[in-house]
């Protein structure tokens, strides 16, 4: 899976648990060396850093002789690295958002045109519910590529007279996560032989139902067992794409959606009178879900009778994403500061290499963030008709050079009046936090205040943190924002 968190371990997982620090050099250096001698002269380059995790991964899974590995593609699907295995057991496509335009499209079809290209021929597929037009295409892309494509009911449907079922992870959302993946392992499952009760579904009020299908052959054979085909007089009430029959979840998948823990996706960590709600949502679909997810769990409590409670946004985002719109969604969770910082840990990013971009200079990230601080302003400016004072552009590059005059606390411009909008850039992560927890929370140490600039936000919002009875935190917009927080929230992350 891509990206890690904390440290790159993460991204190769053996039942479960990232392989150990002693596997991963062992198996670094071994596919490293063989690349090294093997290459082309003429082509002297190395596999950039993706490609060769893939590289390494799949080297793990067959040295580690796994019976079952689990493969995320990195960006997109047709041209993905990880698209070289020909012939999977069976492959999913969860809810198509907007994201990597740059590389895949900036449309829903092309999207889905990219997704469906982990198509592969006689191999079952399913989805989720998808706009009508891009699951169109993903129709038109499974038939091209003789894929048997089918979609997956909700969730729903496989709790039948029992009692609903429980997920590990919060958010509506995951409900469809949660559907495609029963899908995903009764099929493996029935691959291995071991069949499971299948309720058969109605399609269209008409008699036949979809069933799952058993292809001739030992379970060890290499032929996929396929879902039976649709029978061509079905009508599928308008639907492009057939449904899959539920089923009855077996013991070990109703534990295994209770149990289910995925770090920097709806995570909460209460830490005393701050809490810290991570999701590392960056695409305008997963940020409205992140949206609902905060406000049901976050906004909707009680406030507190002893004291005021204080809402802070933590905020970055990365790529060629439209911040803009991503901040739009978040204003109506009225938080009362929107705190901007790059996903350094550090200032000096040589401090943690796990999670260093050689790609983004700290000056880029900075002059990024600043350009959010203005674009937040603006929004509240327009949904309040407030008279908010926007800074004029900011140079970053004089603020990197540390001067004992002049202190890194915060990125502000000097101004003829204070800054009446409610935000704050910091250079790094660590310096966010402290100023957020202000001493509060255990983990991170009280802010310094030598150094630190008169600015009025950072001063009147310090008393406010200090005092509150309750102050909630809400990290989102970069998954390697969430990565960064987590590694300073839990060191043991980091061993």
């Amino acid at each position: 899976s891509s990206p890690h968190l904390v440290q790159v371990r993460e991204r190769i997982r053996i039942n479960g648990q990232p392989i150990s620090k002693e596997q991963f050099n062992k198996y670094f250096w071994l596919v490293y060396n063989r690349l090294e001698e093997t290459k082309d002269p003429a082509r002297a380059s190395m596999p950039a850093y993706f490609r060769f995790l893939t590289i390494m991964a799949f080297h793990v899974f067959l040295q580690e002789q796994v019976d079952l590995a689990v493969v995320e593609v990195g960006i997109g699907g047709a041209y993905d690295c990880t698209n070289i295995i020909r012939a999977p057991v069976v492959c999913g496509i969860s809810s198509l958002g907007i994201d990597h335009t740059s590389i895949l499209g900036d449309t829903m079809e092309k999207i889905a045109w990219q997704k469906g290209g982990i198509f592969k021929p006689g191999v079952p597929a399913f989805t989720v519910a998808q706009p009508e037009r891009p699951l169109e295409v993903l129709r038109d892309r499974a038939q091209e590529l003789e894929c048997p494509l089918y979609l997956c009911p909700e969730l729903d449907a496989f709790e039948g007279n029992q009692q609903k079922l429980e997920l590990g992870l919060a958010g509506a959302h995951q409900r469809s996560n949660a559907a495609l993946a029963l899908q995903l392992a009764q099929t493996w499952l029935q691959r291995r032989g071991c069949q499971g009760k299948v309720w058969g579904q109605e399609l269209g009020g008409s008699d036949p139902t979809v069933a799952l299908g058993v292809s001739p052959g030992h379970p060890s054979s290499p032929g996929p067992r396929e879902l039976k085909e649709m029978p061509p007089s079905v009508e599928l009430s308008g639907r492009t794409v057939p449904l899959a029959p539920a089923f009855q979840p077996t013991d070990a998948m109703i534990q295994g959606l209770r149990d289910t823990e995925w770090l920097g996706r709806t995570q909460v960590l209460p830490r005393g009178p701050v809490t810290w709600y991570l999701d590392g949502a960056h695409t305008t679909s997963s940020i409205q879900a992140c949206v609902r997810w905060f406000r049901q769990a976050a906004l909707n409590q009680d406030k507190p009778h002893d004291g005021s409670e204080v809402r802070v946004l933590l905020f970055n985002a990365t790529g060629d994403r439209d911040t803009a719109a991503l901040l739009k969604l978040l204003l109506p969770c009225h938080f009362d500061y929107a705190v901007f910082c790059p996903n350094f840990t550090e200032a000096s990013v040589a401090s943690n290499a796990d999670q260093q971009n050689f790609n983004v200079t700290l000056e880029n990230a900075l002059t990024r963030c600043l350009e959010n601080q203005r674009t937040w302003t603006r929004l509240l400016e327009e949904k309040g008709g407030q008279d908010l004072w926007l800074p004029a552009p900011l140079r970053v590059g004089g603020l990197l050079q540390p001067t004992p005059a002049r202190g890194t606390l915060l990125l502000v411009p000097p101004a003829p009046r204070p800054l009446n909008s409610p935000s704050l850039v910091f250079p790094c992560l660590s310096q966010a936090l402290r100023w957020v927890a202000q001493g509060r929370d255990p983990q991170l140490a009280p802010p310094t205040a030598t150094g630190a600039h008169p600015h009025p936000v950072a001063s009147s919002g310090a008393v406010l943190l200090r005092e509150a009875a309750t102050v909630r935190v809400l990290v989102t917009g970069s998954l390697h924002l969430v990565g960064g927080v987590l590694r300073l929230l839990d060191p043991t992350l980091s061993q």
